[in-house]
């Protein structure tokens, strides 16, 4: 016999529902006004659009006209690219040292190794730009590839940690007892099985490089410019409505991915891990 809902159930799941819903409408109701926008057939920032055309898109890809655009995609793009290797290899090597220290000192290490996530990105951006300063290294890709890497690090290692501590230590231990070395052992067992939190971390690391403006800002000079900081100054500028193409471009491209992505490595299982 099924129980019935008492007034202040109903109560309570109608604002849940209500809470709920304007959630999602605040996270969506954005998206959708700058896709949208990016259609319009003005010249401004206007929504909603008189019009729909994909003259944007075509101006967004022309070769000539948007040169610097594309220039500072692919230098985003490049140091992304480089700082997530850098960053997957390294994390990597971090969360398998961790596994195998005392717990008191493994609980110190990990806390080292996650604190840029709490860090403020624009602290760490002025001291490294007044570090490297120091140090008499001017700002060139190789110099955002080591600041960014400091930032989207953590997200690798986090995940990797998440994997390695499922890691039934049963396998590792049958391993070693059929003779076995260390290595074969990581590269028979250890890796594919963490591979797919491994995999899940470097999307979210080349995503929060991709999407970083406070360590690009102090790093990048006019010829090492990042695409956010590149639509930051269309933005301030000319109110450009490539910005909104743009924008709508790499939300389709992040989109994309995401599903892809959840259904190789099960993304949104591991972030919420």
């Amino acid at each position: 016999m099924s129980q019935r809902s008492t007034p202040a159930d109903v109560s309570f799941n109608l604002t849940v529902g209500i809470i709920a819903g304007i959630a999602i409408l605040i996270l969506v109701a954005p998206v959708l006004i700058v896709i949208a926008t990016s259609f319009t057939t003005t010249q401004a920032l206007r929504f909603p659009p008189p019009g729909l055309s994909l003259r944007w898109y075509g101006d967004l890809f022309d070769p000539v006209r948007s040169a610097p655009i594309h220039n500072a995609a692919l230098n985003s793009v490049w140091v992304a690219g480089w700082a997530t290797l850098i960053g997957s290899v390294l994390s990597v090597l971090a969360a398998l040292a961790i596994t195998r220290v005392s717990r008191p000192s493994a609980r110190a290490l990990e806390a080292s190794f996650l604190s840029p996530l709490v860090l403020p990105t624009l602290s760490y951006g002025l001291a490294a730009l007044m570090f490297f300063s120091v140090l008499g290294i001017r700002p060139s890709l190789n110099l955002l590839i080591a600041g960014h890497l400091v930032v989207i690090a953590p997200f690798v290692f986090r995940t990797t940690l998440a994997s390695l501590t499922q890691l039934d230590p049963a396998l590792l231990e049958a391993s070693a007892n059929l003779g076995a070395s260390r290595f074969y052992s990581f590269r028979r067992i250890t890796l594919p099985l963490i591979a797919p939190g491994v995999a899940a971390g470097s999307f979210l690391a080349f995503i929060a490089s991709m999407d970083n403006v406070p360590v690009s800002l102090f790093l990048s000079t006019a010829r090492t410019s990042m695409l956010p900081i590149r639509m930051w100054g269309m933005m301030e500028s000319t109110l450009d409505v490539r910005i909104a193409a743009i924008a709508g471009v790499l939300i389709v491209a992040i989109l994309i991915l995401m599903v892809v992505m959840d259904r190789f490595t099960g993304l949104t299982r591991r972030m919420s891990a």
